[in-house]
């Protein structure tokens, strides 16, 4: 799962319940990314070679910068890889040296592979605030008891969240906003939402 918790996703980031998707502290998944079973989540993909020793272009999928700093560890294809060299690339990228890749072509080998972290070492929000892999899969109710099916996808707009709620071949567009998202019980793996005016139509 991103950091932006995924398998998001992620980019792992958080929302606040009923506000918006940009995470206040360090973190995301992005889609940050969305937990997987193995309870690791997506920090970064690598997108193509840098040069001729090894470094790669890497999307980054985390609010968190530490992630990328040199002397940390990145699991890479289910092996650990410390950070030799980092530095900034394009805007939402950052260009990597990875212990024990040193050509081009072994960047290749890894086109497209995420770059994960377990999920322990996400920080922990703000009271209602969560992580986008939290709310994926909850059952999405009205405070009048229909039950609108399962939060299958999150749109990051800039203003606010959208969550994607699907039943069956139906699907609905929640605004992640205070009058809308009326609270969220992850033990219950539920979500209670209020019905605006014409928002299921």
């Amino acid at each position: 799962m991103p950091d932006r918790p995924r398998r998001q996703p992620a980019l792992p980031s958080p929302s606040p319940k009923g506000g918006q998707g940009n995470e206040t502290t360090p973190e995301a998944s992005t889609p940050d990314t969305d937990v997987p079973a193995d309870g690791l989540i997506v920090v970064g993909r690598v997108l193509a070679p840098w040069g001729l020793r090894g470094e790669m272009k890497v999307q980054v999928l985390s609010s968190n910068p530490a992630r990328f700093a040199k002397g940390a560890t990145l699991l890479l294809k289910g092996e650990p890889r410390k950070v030799l060299a980092s530095r900034s690339g394009q805007k939402g990228q950052v260009v990597l040296l990875l212990e024990g890749i040193s050509t081009p072509e072994d960047v290749g080998a890894y086109r497209q592979a995420e770059l994960l972290v377990p999920v322990e070492e996400a920080p922990k929000l703000e009271e209602d605030w969560y992580y986008h892999f939290e709310l994926l899969g909850l059952t999405v109710v009205t405070d009048e008891g229909q039950t609108l099916g399962t939060l299958a996808d999150i749109l990051e707009t800039g203003a606010n969240d959208v969550y994607i709620v699907r039943s069956g071949e139906r699907e609905y567009l929640i605004p992640a906003i205070a009058d809308v998202v009326q609270s969220v019980d992850l033990d219950a793996k539920t979500m209670t939402i209020h019905v605006l005016e014409g928002l299921l139509e």
